[in-house]
């Protein structure tokens, strides 16, 4: 089956792109960057340049595709232009949308992020949980106007959509903004000094980046159209999931916690800074709250309706300190 990959050279885009062409999918795989690849090497991957901002490159790529499967985004933790992240988010997946429709396409599958169910409140994030009235950032305000208004939009014109919000995502890959876990692994394996935000308590959910990739690839067999399918991994407090790093690679970090009074200053500071310069801050205020309350997700429907098995996070951190040790010679 031939099967069209945006974001293909991305963290999740190129495992996935892989993983389809080892089952013996034709992938095409849109990509603007042919530094990014090599890694694409598959005699079943056909390379197309383009962009999801580009309807012609668009059509290109996905001629002859009867599945779509939507990971690019433009993820960043602060950018110059603002409107580069609604642009790129928004009116791309609207072209995608567009082309997939023009091209009588069976099924699209989109990343979006469990980001747009905010915090937990009273339970457990689940897929029932309505969307927050206010967001983070700009990346998951778009990605929430996508589900409500944009998506619905499309299905009711006859496009299959299925939605995938995928918690946060780390694993072998590449060590950027989307990856943000491998960055901290690294750093400990390194002995560098490990910042805990307030008393490292709140709780988030990380997911094992394999287990995405199959989330997705069980969401275009199992999933239903129009529903939403949080793949996420295990719930844990940031000072657990350290010393749990500490455990499984036995080093010891070096620990100093970090007020929120005082990393919100600094963030402060950081955007001043990076707008006098176009230099990206460390830290943003919005990075900085979101990262005080509690993130605790279910993945129960994911479970039980795509058969959604994901590995433990102690598996998922041995599994990725293995790479850095290999890739980095730490």
């Amino acid at each position: 089956m031939n099967i069209f990959v945006t974001g293909a050279t991305g963290f999740v885009g190129q495992k996935l792109s892989l993983k389809l062409a080892k089952e013996g999918h034709i992938v095409h795989a849109l990509y603007r960057d042919i530094n990014k690849t090599k890694v694409l090497a598959d005699e079943n991957i056909k390379l197309f340049k383009g962009d999801i901002l580009d309807r012609e490159s668009l059509l290109e790529g996905m001629k002859n595709c009867k599945i779509v499967f939507h990971t690019a985004a433009y993820i960043s933790v602060w950018t110059k232009d603002p409107s580069i992240t609604e642009s790129v988010n928004l009116k791309g997946t609207e072209n995608v949308f567009e082309t997939a429709l023009q091209l009588f396409v069976e099924k699209v599958i989109y990343t979006s992020t469990a980001g747009v169910f905010g915090p937990s409140r009273e339970k457990i994030t689940d897929e029932t949980q309505p969307y927050p009235s206010t967001f983070f950032n700009k990346y998951e305000e778009i990605k929430a106007e996508i589900e409500q208004t944009v998506i619905p939009r499309f299905i009711s014109k006859g496009l299959k959509i299925v939605i995938v919000n995928p918690t946060r995502i780390y694993g072998p890959g590449p060590l950027t903004d989307a990856n943000s876990l491998l960055k901290i692994i690294k750093l400990q394996l390194e002995g560098k000094v490990c910042m805990i935000p307030s008393d490292g308590k709140s709780i988030g959910n990380y997911t094992y980046v394999d287990d995405v990739v199959d989330g997705h690839i069980l969401a275009l067999k199992n999933g239903k159209s129009g529903e939403r399918y949080l793949l996420g991994g295990e719930n844990i407090a940031y000072i657990d999931l350290i010393n749990l790093i500490d455990r499984v690679s036995g080093k010891k970090s070096r620990k100093i916690r970090i007020p929120v009074a005082v990393m919100l200053v600094f963030s402060w500071i950081s955007i001043m800074i990076a707008r006098l310069t176009g230099i990206k801050p460390l830290i943003t205020p919005g990075f900085v709250k979101k990262f005080l309350p509690d993130w605790r997700v279910s993945s129960e429907k994911a479970k039980k309706e795509l058969k959604y098995n994901p590995v433990s996070i102690e598996q998922g951190i041995k599994n990725s300190i293995y790479w850095l040790k290999q890739e980095y010679h730490l």
